[in-house]
């Protein structure tokens, strides 16, 4: 029983909750509406408007206790994030959270840290309340979809300076910055432990039984391997994008960085030329439309959730499964009572179309907030280098140091010598495959108004089953692209 209950932490260990940009609820709102106040104090600070002097941050971002030293300020600080108590048990970005928390106290005692604790689906809507009302906590967590409209409106603090003066600069991990970037300005310090929205889960004996020692890097040789798995009467990849949103997720985030690279989707991001209709993007939208009519998935596979479609892999009518780091976790609790089935559980990314040119090893990883800072604070140096040093102890290297040693999982800073070898290796297995043997691009709809990707996931369902074509759907999605942004500007 002990053994079982150390494999089952080990389990949740691999996953954190908080890559909302992964389109379902099941990871990210898995604690529903339960929410949680901690505070000291009652009553709201009363701060006024302010613009943020440059200046003052980056003097502030100095003098911050980062390094040891006493802070000057003695008064209340309010903080907002979404790591609930009842998360803390089983997952890591949480539990790293409340912990870091409990140490910046611990070590400013003379602070009185007001937090207001939601869940990730009422902190959404509760954040983005505030917002609208000018009313933000002094530091909290930020969205990258939100990064921009809200940097504009002169709601949050530009930590530019903050990032580069910080003393852990050096180690951070630059790819994540991107959602929480306008321009060359940052706005906040990438938040959370980082996790894959794409990985293909293998059976390593079903493939060697196939002729292959690993899962194949090239979708010809997955495209062969069909006919031996028609044979022995069980679906090559299983998949399942009943919810509308994996296909895009899960899949095209991953292909559509292999045919545009990364500078096409920051252009989009940025709004700088690039569109969906480029010859590049619809390529990417053509060769997802033949892979899946290509016969290696499940017939069903646009009907059934993900949730269905791994439950194919684990009864093995599937030698494959293409997911995120969620149904990694799910699946090693799952099969806790089948060491073999287990024990065979394999790693691969996406392989790669045989015309694409960018990067073969890509999988979609981030994270999809960001701590930031009201640009208010400002007004108050002092107050300004006590955020700016919590904002560091969160995101630094105590967070991933921590999360790393206890759970396997990376954070924005990177940190050496982590000791895998107390890990079951399913955990080591993942870990590498996650943040050592690839490469990172961006997960789609962590980025971009959600209503472009309403279309996009809605529409491309439809691709997939041969109803529209991959340029119609490349033209409807940049036509609500330019409703969003550039027809609005």
């Amino acid at each position: 029983m002990k053994k079982r209950v150390l494999a089952i932490l080990l389990g949740a260990a691999m996953t954190a909750t908080l890559l909302a940009g992964c389109g379902s609820s099941t990871s990210a709102d898995s604690t529903g509406t339960q929410s949680e106040t901690e505070t000291s104090v009652s009553g709201d600070t009363d701060e006024t408007e302010a613009e943020a002097d440059t200046e003052q941050t980056g003097d502030a971002a100095e003098d911050s206790s980062a390094s040891g030293d006493a802070l000057a300020y003695t008064g209340e600080i309010s903080l907002m994030h979404f790591s609930t108590a009842e998360e803390q048990a089983s997952n890591g970005a949480a539990d790293g959270m409340r912990t870091m928390i409990e140490e910046w106290e611990a070590a400013n005692p003379d602070i009185t840290l007001t937090q207001n604790v939601l869940a990730n689906a009422e902190y959404k809507t509760q954040i983005a309340t505030m917002a609208a009302a000018d009313d933000l906590p002094d530091v909290f967590l930020l969205q990258g979809m939100n990064t921009k409209s809200w940097a504009a409106q002169g709601l949050v603090l530009d930590m530019t300076d903050i990032v580069k003066n910080s003393p852990y600069y050096e180690d951070y991990n630059q790819d994540y910055f991107t959602p929480f970037l306008d321009g060359d300005k940052i706005y906040g310090l990438p938040w959370g432990t980082v996790a894959t929205c794409s990985v293909v889960i293998y059976d390593k004996q079903m493939w060697a039984d196939a002729g292959y020692d690993t899962f194949p890097d090239n979708w010809e040789d997955v495209l062969a391997a069909d006919s031996y798995f028609d044979e022995q009467g069980i679906d090559t990849i299983a998949f399942g994008n009943g919810g509308q949103w994996q296909a895009e997720s899960n899949f095209l985030s991953v292909i559509g960085n292999r045919y545009t690279g990364r500078d096409w989707f920051q252009s989009i991001i940025d709004k700088s030329g690039a569109s969906f209709t480029d010859d590049e993007f619809v390529s990417a939208l053509t060769f997802t439309q033949e892979i899946f009519q290509s016969g290696i998935f499940n017939e069903d596979f646009n009907a059934v959730t993900n949730e269905d479609a791994r439950e194919y892999y684990i009864a093995g009518d599937a030698a494959a499964f293409i997911g995120g780091n969620w149904d990694v976790t799910y699946m090693a609790d799952a099969l806790l009572d089948d060491e073999e089935k287990r024990s065979n559980i394999g790693f691969a990314p996406l392989p790669q179309p045989s015309d694409a040119t960018y990067d073969p090893k890509s999988q979609d990883l981030g994270t999809a907030s960001c701590v930031a800072i009201n640009a208010k604070v400002a007004e108050d140096p002092d107050k300004l280098a006590a955020c700016i040093d919590l904002a560091y102890k969160l995101t630094g290297p105590d967070y991933a140091n921590y999360v790393g040693e206890n759970y396997a999982l990376g954070g924005l800073t990177q940190v050496a010598d982590i000791d895998l070898s107390k890990f079951d290796q399913l955990t080591q297995d993942f870990y590498n495959y996650s943040y050592v043997d690839t490469t990172p691009c961006e997960i789609y709809d962590s980025y971009v108004d959600a209503a472009v990707w309403d279309v996009c996931n809605t529409e491309m369902q439809s691709m997939l089953n041969g109803d529209i074509d991959p340029e119609t759907v490349a033209q409807d999605i940049q036509t609500k692209y330019e409703e969003v942004y550039l027809n609005a500007e």
